[in-house]
């Protein structure tokens, strides 16, 4: 009597990917600028989308997660015209080759952004539409955008630079001695 046994043998493996959570969270800012005349009268408006350089961006996140103490302190300026007024990701106050600030205007600081509560919902929105920024202009010059900084100085290098916005087509806009521009800069934070 022959018995043959046989014998085989099956290994078998799965991978799974785990599906783990993912957050992102994409912020972003608007400009309104509206300038009236001496006599109260309204000249121009812009709206104009912003962006929110590295520094920024930077400063954002060290403020909120490794900040202690901090006290929020933000001027708007403005620009102005040339056919290169590219806000550049890599701008800071001291380095944005891209624009000139306007300093024709008689206020003694740029104007603060005076900001309000805010809003608890997804986006989270916060804007100074409360008490715009007024540049009280005393000569003739071209505007061709905003930005936001921690500097108050105009024409000053120092400073934490936040965003800036050049206006979108037809571009570069007219002020004149006497005209008063209003700026209301409204930033969401939308987890995207």
């Amino acid at each position: 009597m022959l018995t043959k046994a046989k014998s085989a043998e099956t290994v078998g493996a799965n991978v799974h990917k785990g599906n783990g959570t993912s957050e992102r969270l994409k912020g972003g800012g608007i400009f309104t600028v509206r300038c009236h005349t001496k006599d109260g009268n309204l000249k121009w408006e812009k709206k104009s989308h912003n962006l929110v350089v590295n520094i920024g961006l930077a400063d954002m996140n060290t403020r909120y997660f490794k900040g202690s103490g901090y006290t929020a302190a933000w001027y708007i300026g403005i620009y102005g015209s040339a056919a290169s007024n590219n806000p550049s990701s890599t701008d800071t106050m001291s380095s944005h080759a891209g624009w000139t600030e306007v300093t024709a205007y008689s206020n003694a600081t740029r104007p603060a952004a005076t900001f309000g509560a805010a809003t608890t919902a997804d986006p989270s929105v916060i804007a100074n539409s409360a008490s715009p920024a007024q540049f009280l202009i005393n000569a003739s010059a071209n505007v061709g955008g905003a930005f936001l900084t921690s500097g108050d100085l105009p024409g000053g290098t120092s400073g934490t630079l936040f965003s800036a916005s050049d206006f979108a087509a037809p571009g570069d806009r007219v002020v004149q001695n006497g005209d008063v521009l209003f700026v209301t800069y409204t930033f969401s934070l939308d987890a995207a």
